[in-house]
């Protein structure tokens, strides 16, 4: 967060037996570092957060930064529906040596906006490390209002926010009440260049795993004024941005990663694998790309 514009919402690899593989974990953000991102959200949602326990979020944490801390920019997911777990986790992240965390909005209780304001002061309180919010309404059931993001934002150590409302309009608004330097993160690949077009500073990203390079550049050609460069590659990509959430995230981009040569391993229930139709989708946008065999 300190610089970055191309952050990559880590998937996380598993042994064939379920168990996390973290030596493929190191290896899966050194491949993405070497590729375009500027860092890696580690346990997001596309990291399958819900189905890892608190000291398997804790040791990939541990295991990632100590391999590749300094390297590229290392964020926490913590965040969950109890504010004292996520303090808890926040702790564990920072004595790991994580650069910063994320955290998502409360899903499933339904706090009110003073609610959301109180959970993401509490856990921003707790800790020194920069913290990145993660609104995704889709997801959580729960719209952080930008009068809300606004309120945090005067928090010192509230940051930036990775916006996945789908709402252009409500990010435009945000940026007319939040700090200069408050960044605002596209939660969604499809949205970047739109949210880069009313003031957004990069995104957080899925299809990064595949093209990581072609989103920097697209980033980079947008901010140097070459916007029909970049607007050319977000066209080229669009294709792959909607295949990748053909269903439920992460579950294509797992296998998309295997279809490249990078061995990710099973999901955790309640996810399953991609349908025969789903699997040949994928590969056919990959394969139009020049990334499939």
């Amino acid at each position: 967060m300190k610089s970055g514009q191309l952050f990559t919402a880590m998937v996380t690899p598993m042994h064939k037996d379920g168990s996390v593989n973290y030596m493929a974990a190191v290896a899966l953000a050194q491949r993405l570092a070497e590729n375009g991102s500027d860092g890696v959200v580690l346990s997001g949602t596309t990291g399958e957060s819900p189905t890892l326990s608190f000291d398997e979020k804790a040791k990939l944490f541990a295991e990632v930064t100590d391999a590749l801390g300094g390297q590229i920019e290392i964020i926490a997911g913590t965040g969950s529906n109890c504010t004292q777990d996520s303090i808890t986790l926040t702790k564990a992240a920072e004595s790991a040596g994580v650069d910063g965390i994320m955290l998502v909005a409360p899903y499933y209780n339904k706090p009110s906006q003073e609610g959301l304001y109180q959970h993401f002061r509490a856990v921003a309180e707790s800790t020194s490390l920069p913290v990145m919010l993660y609104n995704v309404p889709g997801r959580t059931n729960s719209n952080i209002l930008p009068e809300t993001v606004a309120r945090l934002a005067e928090i010192e150590n509230i940051v930036a926010i990775k916006e996945a409302s789908g709402s252009l309009d409500q990010v435009s608004l945000l940026k007319t009440m939040v700090p200069e330097d408050f960044l605002i993160y596209s939660g969604d690949d499809s949205l970047t260049l739109p949210i880069l077009a009313v003031g957004g500073a990069g995104v957080v990203s899925v299809v990064s795993h595949l093209v990581g390079r072609e989103i920097k550049a697209m980033i980079d050609a947008f901010l140097q004024g070459r916007t029909e460069d970049a607007l050319e590659i977000h066209l080229k990509l669009m294709p792959l941005f909607k295949a990748m959430f053909l269903t439920t995230n992460p579950v294509p981009v797992k296998r998309a990663l295997e279809y490249v040569g990078f061995e990710t391993g099973p999901l955790r229930l309640p996810l399953v694998d991609l349908t025969e139709a789903e699997a040949q989708r994928i590969k056919d946008v990959l394969f139009k790309l020049g990334l499939g065999s």
